[in-house]
């Protein structure tokens, strides 16, 4: 028997579709790899989740999946209007910039750096669009009403900008900016809501550490993964697993973990991962593969963060997804060019799958160690 908690990244929408995409896609791969996964609607209203019985390798894995929401703290934060994010985006930008971490991930990969600089980007192509029309129009009404009316072709600008926004859900321009907004708003350091949230998470996770499961297995996605660092090292500290209890494992999926710890003001998380990376208690498997454009694939979280010790250092282990290898030339030519699918391939059904298969770490008899 297994507990799943399932911590996601920074992400307004609301936990369903975490279960639809699992029930989706694990039917996916129980008919590619030949197993067999049911999912049930969970029992009690107390957490958001699901129920799934796994049939593998001739055993019976019972999993009760938990959602740790704090989507509701990312739709809080995302309320800003036009001008808000704009303003927003200067001062995100100056604290990258000024700080110097921007420079120190531009060495790390491109790819998430060019996620990153692209919300800045496009935000200034609308703008540029924006005030285009506006002196089209301005030279249309000098040209033929009168020469005083020029200026006001910027009547048209917040009506630009407003049709882009509306269109974000093609776009994500806003929805990046908000993201990386957000870690930077405190230079680094955890908001105060999300502190509140996360004593909750490891509480939760606690009270699943006194009860008779096998494995308590804790699952971080994208911006999830470095809360879930800062939970899992809470729950140590205040010696909350048991020496008898279940076996307590880790997974980080496409961790964005640089984006945080190489702010200035982020000595919580640099702390907890030098803690966690010594860690018996545990056992962390850290998962990405280069063709996710998003994530800082196959770079040690603790090592690049600067906080390895200098012995005694046993996680993360690093393990590559490998998609050109796990996913047959179709499946992988398809997303290839929507990053965002990328980045939660990991959530999914692979055709040829190597050393990661999320349904047999979730539903498989055997545990993440």
């Amino acid at each position: 028997r297994r507990r799943v908690f399932y911590i996601p990244g920074y992400d307004p929408i609301h936990p369903r579709r975490y279960r639809e995409l699992y029930r989706k896609e694990g039917a996916e791969q129980a008919e590619i790899s030949g197993y067999g996964i049911d999912l049930q609607a969970k029992r009690g209203k107390k957490r958001y989740g699901w129920s799934v019985r796994g049939e593998m390798d001739g055993a019976t894995v019972e999993a009760e999946f938990d959602v740790l929401v704090w989507s509701d703290i990312v739709r809080d934060s995302m309320e800003r209007g036009i001008v808000g994010t704009y303003l927003l985006m200067i001062r995100t930008a100056w604290v990258y910039i000024a700080s110097g971490a921007l420079f120190r991930l531009m060495r790390l990969r491109k790819g998430p750096v060019i996620a990153a600089l692209y919300p800045v980007g496009f935000l200034l192509v609308q703008l540029v669009i924006a005030l285009l029309l506006a002196w089209g129009l301005g030279s249309l009404l000098e040209a033929y009403v009168h020469p005083w009316l020029f200026w006001a072709g910027l009547v048209v600008v917040p009506f630009a900008l407003e049709w882009f926004r509306r269109k974000d859900n093609k776009f994500f321009a806003y929805y990046l900016m908000h993201d990386y907004a957000y870690s930077a708003r405190h230079r680094g350091a955890e908001p105060p809501e999300l502190e509140t949230r996360m004593a909750k998470f490891t509480a939760e996770i606690a009270e699943a550490m006194t009860s008779d499961v096998d494995e308590v297995l804790v699952v971080g996605h994208s911006s999830g993964a470095h809360l879930a660092v800062s939970v899992l090292a809470d729950l140590i500290r205040l010696g909350y697993v048991p020496a008898n209890g279940p076996t307590l494992s880790f997974l980080s999926l496409g961790q964005v973990v640089p984006m945080v710890s190489f702010l200035p003001d982020a000595k919580r998380l640099r702390r907890d991962l030098a803690f966690l990376s010594t860690r018996n208690e545990l056992t962390w498997v850290d998962v990405t593969a280069p063709g996710d454009g998003c994530a800082f694939a196959l770079c040690d979280p603790v090592a690049v963060s600067g906080v390895a010790p200098e012995e005694g250092k046993r996680w993360p282990l690093i393990l590559s997804a490998a998609f050109t290898q796990t996913l047959s030339p179709e499946r992988w030519k398809a997303p290839r060019w929507r990053f965002f699918r990328l980045h939660f391939q990991y959530l999914c059904a692979f055709d040829q799958p190597g050393d990661y298969d999320y349904f047999r770490i979730t539903a498989g008899p055997m545990t993440l160690s």
